[in-house]
């Protein structure tokens, strides 16, 4: 499928948690890259609930002077028991100015994975910090906003909309995953607000987010439940959202 990029417009609408989810769930091999510029790794201190160690990470990557496909390499991890593998974050927001000069070649690595037969999903934190990694954000293949439906979050996701509008004939595509439809907003509302498609929603469910947030044991039939399916039906969605997106592409070139 490619590259997945989530990030979000404010506050903490559940970035870290959908991207874990998706990952975890996903069909495919898939890097996971914890690339929020605030610093301190979510699946380190949240799913594996500190009893993982950093040992390398994005400062590993951005220090490396060899070739960065090997370096990625080195410093990915796997989730035990699963096609996930990660790259962790930086340890503290200090160390977001280091990795300025690492995005950009970043993007280039990981666009090339998919022809290896595996997919990236990149945590890319909030939008509008120091260090954001706006490169990964413009070179993914689909950028998912993700966003909760209350008035102050898509007062935030509307100030940030134009930035994700991509040109015609642009590979790149950019959409809406919601956290809590309905709660007040539809996605037929926030659509229209924002002048972005709505590829999605995921429900507002604590208890079975802390399964990817916090690493708690899965509640009673977690795998069929509404968030397990509804993080499938957003899966699935990509790849038709990628795949239609190239196929149109694939034809305006022929004709």
């Amino acid at each position: 499928m490619a590259v997945i990029a989530l990030t979000s417009a404010s506050g903490s609408p559940g970035v870290t948690t959908t991207a874990l989810g998706l990952a975890l769930l996903w069909p495919r091999p898939v890097l996971l890259v914890e690339a929020d510029p605030t610093g301190g790794s979510g699946l380190l201190a949240g799913y594996f609930r500190g009893t993982r160690e950093y040992d390398a990470g994005l400062i590993e990557l951005a220090l490396t002077a060899s070739n960065l496909s090997d370096a990625l390499a080195d410093v990915a991890r796997p989730i035990e028991g699963t096609t996930v593998s990660f790259v962790a974050g930086t340890r503290s927001h200090t160390q977001a100015s280091a990795l300025r000069d690492l995005w950009t070649p970043l993007a280039d690595v990981l666009s090339e994975l998919e022809s290896t037969g595996q997919d990236v999903i990149v945590d890319a934190g909030r939008l509008g910090l120091h260090g954001s990694p706006e490169p990964l954000l413009d070179a993914a293949d689909l950028a998912l906003l993700v966003s909760r439906t209350t008035l102050p979050n898509l007062s935030a996701l509307r100030s940030w909309a134009e930035v994700f509008q991509r040109p015609a004939l642009d590979w790149h595509q950019s959409a809406v995953l919601l956290i809590g439809e309905g709660q007040p907003y539809s996605a037929r509302d926030v659509s229209g607000t924002v002048s972005l498609p709505v590829l999605g929603s995921l429900p507002n469910d604590p208890e079975s987010a802390a399964v990817f947030s916090r690493g708690v044991p899965p509640p009673k039939k977690f795998d069929t439940g509404p968030l397990a399916r509804a993080l499938h039906a957003a899966i699935a969605s990509i790849h038709s959202t990628i795949t239609r997106r190239r196929n149109e592409l694939l034809e305006g070139a022929r004709s």
